[in-house]
């Protein structure tokens, strides 16, 4: 591990409940690489993204690969630029300069715009970068794909290239919740967010059944919930990048807090860093036998997808793995 390395991942330890001391990270062995990884988030959106983008760069057992950046709804509260993708591209990069890496995983912009059809395949820089990751004979670790919002630039590499389906593990934050498994949500029942990013995109991944899929839906990942406090209490204090952190919920929380109240939301004192389970299912696996034994998962037939972003009849392909708790420890 190298030294800047550790001294990030010890400023950053509150931020990733890792509570590791100096002592014990002066007497860690040297770790190499289980898996390599892509990660695919829209960074200039919900922030939880950089909570888990931080910890995934600082895991020694993960070898970041590529990062995209993606696009989120296009009347999104989170950001009206137009050039969403681009503006996460630029947060990603923005993260890795201020944690001072000097090696740094490729940043590409992603698709700007949601698919026209799901079997849409469009040459892209990141649709590229993706199928050749994926398609690389000279490493033994296997590849997982790390997805915290829609999946449009994994939809257009697989549809390029079908035969990468059979290459990796889609990691997916997103999805509604299943026919009897977790919490429903309250409230009226409306399709979930990351879903209805770009859901032909959706349609299209579930479509290829070789895919290797680990679903972490809604109900699971709103588990994964922080006080506000502790964010204050363990994370600001921990250096410019803990404070920085903090500081990118807190303004989505003032953006809140300025709707008017026809909008029906109100700042509570939690948050949800629901994209942090991409770091639970890849960096942190057991160390004998690894898998995500922490994390309790079912299997269940793969679904079609409705155009209402809802699951639909099973179809044939491998099951999906999809998660009912994640650990948060």
């Amino acid at each position: 591990m190298t030294t800047n390395r550790r001294v990030a991942l010890q400023a950053f330890a509150g931020a990733a409940a890792l509570c590791l001391s100096p002592l014990a990270m002066s007497s860690m062995p040297k770790i190499g690489p289980r898996c390599r990884v892509i990660i695919d988030n829209d960074f200039a959106g919900d922030p939880d993204g950089l909570f888990q983008f931080v910890h995934h760069l600082l895991s020694p057992t993960v070898d970041v690969r590529l990062v995209v950046g993606s696009h989120f709804k296009a009347m999104s509260e989170w950001g009206k630029s137009g050039r969403q993708s681009e503006d996460s591209a630029a947060k990603a990069t923005e993260v890795m300069e201020r944690m001072g890496l000097r090696s740094r995983p490729p940043v590409l912009a992603g698709a700007e715009a949601v698919l026209k059809d799901a079997r849409q395949a469009m040459r892209t820089p990141a649709a590229e970068a993706i199928i050749a990751e994926a398609m690389r004979e000279d490493s033994p670790l296997p590849l997982f794909y790390c997805a915290g919002a829609g999946l449009t630039d994994l939809a257009m590499a697989l549809s390029i290239e079908p035969r990468i389906a059979g290459r990796m593990t889609l990691a997916w934050i997103g999805g509604g919740e299943h026919s009897g498994l977790g919490l429903p949500l309250p409230g009226p029942r409306q399709a979930e967010y990351n879903t209805t990013i770009d859901i032909k995109a959706v349609q299209a991944v579930f479509g290829h059944g070789d895919l290797d899929i680990w679903q972490v839906p809604r109900d699971v990942y709103r588990q994964m919930l922080v006080s506000h406090a502790e964010l204050d209490a363990r994370v600001r204090p921990a250096g410019p990048l803990g404070a920085w952190l903090v500081d990118q919920i807190d303004g989505i929380l003032r953006m809140i807090a300025a709707l008017p109240p026809s909008a029906g939301l109100r700042v509570g004192e939690t948050y949800v860093l629901g994209d942090s389970p991409l770091v639970t299912l890849t960096a942190l696996q057991t160390f004998f036998e690894p898998d995500t034994a922490s994390s309790p998962f079912v299997t269940r037939p793969r679904p079609t997808i409705t155009d209402e972003g809802w699951y639909g009849k099973p179809m044939q392909g491998k099951p999906v793995r999809v998660y009912t708790h994640i650990d948060t420890r």
